[in-house]
């Protein structure tokens, strides 16, 4: 499959550059990065507001407890396609910090405007202006690279790395409140946020990306529509479920004291969280079955060798391919597989989205620029021996 007697491996791989580079894209860097550092103050101060040292620190700890769970079952859905990182670093940093922003100057003005109470605003106001503040992003991702999101799959992602940086940020500041006391908790201290916490933290850490997640899965199902018309049509329906989702959750704890409400919303509400789950396992599973097709009629074409399917299609292969090479060739070689494997991802992926008839920006110069990276690395790519089982099914 591959020369083993080729030249010495470098030091290190070239740096990788994508074949279409956005305009503006160094600038949008900065300036997500200044509002990371911005939301990391403001996160802090919010902290803050607890009063001492003790509230402080659990605000910051309960709030980052549920983030690395969170952030394995995004990485999980993410794993055959994977989203360019910056932004899915934009999309937590937006959820945190932008759309934050905004809901809050928004349900302030409002409640000051109409002299409206705690929930009335909570559960009327904050939907309207926390669910459109937080889908902003996937429109504006959509509108300025559709290439970024082009399906369902990367419409959940996105929507559910937003809904994480915007519960996050929100769990810092209702921590901070239930440890100073209010009317609205029955305790205070350690207890106080320690009981909201298992409310938040534990039992429900989904509920902001699940409101999100409608619109997601609208944005996604809009890509493929040819028609503006249905398109705006699939996003405005996206939008108000999720606005709806979310006034049920807010207004089943506003309402109903005896908490009957809020038991039956979250039922209904756990029921379509296992529902979305079903179905971002169905597309994942589904991207598998893609990309071994794309991959075989790729290799018909004489683009890729039969023998390399496997190890650019299994999750199981591609890893013992990574691990074989760093074994016998060393750490350049396994990174030299890893971007093989991704490139090969990315173009096959493309590749069936074009034979398929879907519109995609630049598609057959994106499609051409990717086999030439991985023809530039075919010297340095050392894979196993071929799987005879699999290559007599290709």
């Amino acid at each position: 499959m591959t020369d083993v007697t080729a030249s010495p491996f470098p030091r290190a791989l070239p740096r990788y550059r994508e074949p279409v580079r956005q305009r503006g894209r160094t600038a949008l860097i900065v300036l997500f990065a200044l509002i990371a550092l911005a939301g990391v103050v403001g996160g802090v101060i919010l902290s803050l507001t607890a009063g001492d040292s003790e509230g402080t620190g659990l605000s910051l700890f309960y709030a980052m407890i549920p983030l690395p769970l969170l952030w394995l079952v995004y990485w999980w859905l993410d794993r055959y396609e994977p989203e360019p990182r910056r932004y899915k670093f934009a999309a937590f940093v937006w959820g945190g910090v932008v759309a934050v922003a905004i809901a809050i100057s928004v349900e302030v003005w409002a409640q000051k405007a109409f002299d409206l109470s705690e929930d009335a605003t909570a559960s009327f106001i904050a939907p309207l202006a926390e669910e459109p503040a937080k889908c902003l992003f996937l429109l504006l991702t959509f509108v300025r690279a559709r290439r970024v999101i082009d399906g369902v799959l990367d419409g959940l992602v996105y929507a559910g790395i937003v809904g994480i940086g915007f519960a996050f940020i929100e769990n810092i500041g209702y921590y901070a409140s239930s440890y100073t006391g209010s009317a609205d908790y029955q305790l205070a201290g350690a207890e106080g946020a320690t009981s909201t916490f298992i409310v938040r933290g534990l039992f429900s850490p989904l509920a902001h990306p699940l409101f999100t997640s409608a619109f997601g899965i609208a944005i996604g199902l809009a890509v493929s529509q040819r028609s503006k018309i249905a398109r705006v049509l699939t996003c405005a329906v996206g939008l108000l479920v999720s606005i709806g989702l979310h006034a049920l959750w807010n207004g089943s704890l506003s309402y109903d004291e005896s908490g009957v409400a809020f038991v039956r919303a979250y039922l209904a509400l756990g029921s379509l969280l296992v529902v979305i789950a079903v179905v971002a396992i169905v597309a994942r599973v589904r991207q598998v079955r893609v990309l071994e097709r794309s991959l075989s009629y790729v290799a018909q074409r004489g683009w890729i060798h039969p023998a390399e399917i496997p190890y650019l299609s299994r999750f199981s292969y591609r890893k013992a391919a990574r691990r074989y090479a760093k074994q016998n060739y060393g750490k350049v070689a396994a990174q030299a597989v890893a971007r093989y494997q991704r490139l090969a991802s990315e173009m096959a992926f493309l590749h069936d989205a074009l034979m398929s008839g879907r519109s995609k920006p630049d598609g057959v110069q994106r499609t051409y620029a990717l086999l030439d990276e991985m023809y530039a690395l075919r010297p340095l790519l050392r894979l196993p021996p071929a799987l005879h089982s699999t290559t007599r099914h290709y």
